[in-house]
């Protein structure tokens, strides 16, 4: 078969989106194939129904689903189908993927972030390994990133500031919180050092995008003036203009077709209809997000490849890992503030950008075997959406209320206080017990069987995660906030997860090469957040859109 175009990208998110720009500026040929629907930036409205109570940008359970393992209390392990539970793990499935409805927290790994086993030492019951390649090999595109996705912010120094090689972000930070300078006042006192955090989210118009328009309605949301840097907005669609991406969405890949070499060949997708299609290229890459794109190289067994592409050992789907940590919260009272700073706290619309990095390395005698490897506290107000908000107070302790009473908490809670939340992000070390596997019983609505995802934690992951929720839980009661508390429990955020197809140096504990090629299939790459062996103490966004630009760098050296 002849090819039909340069390169095939399998969805579009986040790992995509720098791939389909990268190649298509250097004037190559690129097919887009997204599960999902294309978006566009009028879809993209606050609706508080589509957003948090429907399945509108996710898909609908009864179609596809998860089965999820996790422990029976006896020892053993239970699976559970999402369609079931209800417990819905699916992050967004459309054009640009989950991208769209980030937050846009952006931050940079750091050194020790490559090198966790070396700088911290093994941990019994964790499959820590150094990444092949170290924070140098990545600065210059986390650089790339600022500059073509939009990120925002200032430079702030603090002790556990990442090497950079520019002195500042491109844009200015967007408008923040007054809230920000009192966490700023309380952390000085404290001797800690905020620092701002830097957003995916334009603060004025450019590169044909509009600024934010700090409704207050960001994450969970897409966003109606395209100011987020989803892979959508910053990526895909400019890659349209150049005449050289063909855009698939409702292409469902099911199967990637190897030779007896072991290359890929094709790639067969459901279209709209559910016509069973095929699309050939020089080159193919994977990101479909973690967890899907260890199922679609499971499901894709060849003639070289007899346990699924790249399975040669094993290694396809383990070592998932999500972001491990939890979050806190405390109250602004009004009754308890003068007018003045009650009216500052209840300002809707500007982000407090505001967090904590002191404890990225733990020297604490609570660690006993030195220094632990920490996290970053991130400090936001909640959503104001009044409809998930009235949903959680219709219940009071386990009898449902409606009337007056509903009606008096409501007013309660919308009128005397306001909500400060923060969030932990530490590791979630990678086990043998956190993997991705296929259901041999449940199949998706086009036949394909689903994912099997066991959802083992370490007790490190939590212990780190408490201490670094006892510090956020500090500062909110230094800053005077009342009925302050956290949780940090062993359940996965479905949006922070990353793993099942990691890059090494050797095949048999690996499934990609050091520039995500996968082994044995030297034309096939992975280029989401599969191929982290460690997650780090952040979210992944920015690491991912970094990383997916290097490897089209490899991509096109490779096409020549």
């Amino acid at each position: 078969m002849e090819n039909e175009f340069d390169v095939c990208v399998i969805g579009s998110g986040a790992g995509g989106g720098p791939v389909v720009w990268s190649l298509t500026q250097a004037g190559y040929s690129v097919v887009v194939l997204e599960k999902g629907p294309w978006f566009k930036q009028t879809d993209f409205s606050k609706d508080e129904l589509a957003c948090c109570r429907r399945s509108h940008y996710t898909p609908n359970l009864r179609d596809e689903q998860h089965v999820l393992e996790e422990r029976d209390g006896d020892q053993g392990w239970k699976g559970v189908p999402t369609a079931v539970s209800q417990r819905d793990f699916w992050n967004g499935n459309m054009v640009g993927g989950s991208s769209n409805l980030m937050s846009g927290y952006f931050h940079r790994l750091k050194p020790q972030d490559f090198r966790l086993l070396s700088e911290f030492g093994p941990i019994e019951g964790a499959n820590l390994v150094d990444w092949p390649i170290g924070y140098t090999d990545l600065e210059p595109y986390y650089t790339l990133v600022e500059r073509v996705v939009g990120v925002s912010g200032k430079v702030r120094p603090h002790p556990q500031a990442e090497p950079r090689s520019t002195p500042d972000f491109p844009y200015p930070p967007t408008a923040e919180h007054p809230i920000s300078a009192w966490i700023d006042q309380t952390c000085g006192k404290l001797g800690l050092h905020p620092l701002r955090v830097p957003r995916a989210i334009l603060p004025r118009p450019d590169m044909g995008r509009g600024a934010c328009s700090y409704s207050g309605y960001c994450g969970s949301y897409g966003c109606s003036t395209n100011a987020k840097g989803s892979s959508r907005a910053a990526l895909i669609e400019p890659s349209l203009i150049t005449g050289r991406c063909d855009l698939r969405p409702h292409a469902k890949v099911y199967r990637l077709r190897s030779d007896a070499k072991g290359r890929v060949v094709q790639a067969d997708y459901f279209d709209t209809q559910g016509m069973s299609r095929s699309v050939s290229a020089r080159i193919f890459v994977v990101a479909c997000q973690a967890i899907e794109s260890a199922r679609l190289l499971l499901a894709s067994p060849g003639t070289a490849h007899p346990d699924g592409l790249g399975n040669r050992h094993g290694q396809v789907g383990r070592n998932l890992v999500f972001s491990a940590g939890g979050s806190g919260s405390g109250y602004f009272t009004y009754a308890k503030l003068s007018p003045e700073k009650a009216a500052q706290v209840r300002v809707l619309g500007p982000f407090v950008n505001r967090a904590l990095q002191d404890w990225y390395t733990i020297e604490d005698p609570v660690f006993a075997k030195g220094p632990a490897k920490g996290g970053t506290v991130d400090f936001l107000f909640s959503h104001p959406n009044p409809i998930p908000l009235a949903n959680a107070l219709r219940w009071e302790k386990d009898k449902l209320i409606w009337g007056k009473p509903l009606k008096r908490k409501l007013e309660k809670w919308f009128s005397e206080d306001r909500k400060l939340l923060f969030e932990v992000f530490n590791d979630w070390l990678p086990t043998d017990d956190c993997f991705v596997g296929l259901d041999p019983n449940i199949n998706d609505k086009w036949g394909s069987p689903v994912a099997r995802v066991r959802l083992g934690a370490h007790p490190h992951d939590l212990k780190v995660g408490r201490y670094l929720a006892g510090q956020g839980e500090k500062v909110l009661r230094a800053m005077g906030l009342d009925w302050v508390s956290s949780s940090v429990n062993a359940s996965p955020p479905p949006n922070l997860v990353a793993g099942g197809c990691r890059f090494g140096n050797d095949p048999k504990d690996s499934v990609l090469d050091p520039d995500c090629r996968v082994w044995g299939a030297d034309n096939l790459f992975v280029s989401d957040a599969s191929f982290m062996p460690t997650g780090g103490s952040v979210p992944y966004t920015w690491t991912i859109y970094a990383n997916a630009f290097r490897v089209a760098d490899k991509i096109k050296r490779q096409l020549g």
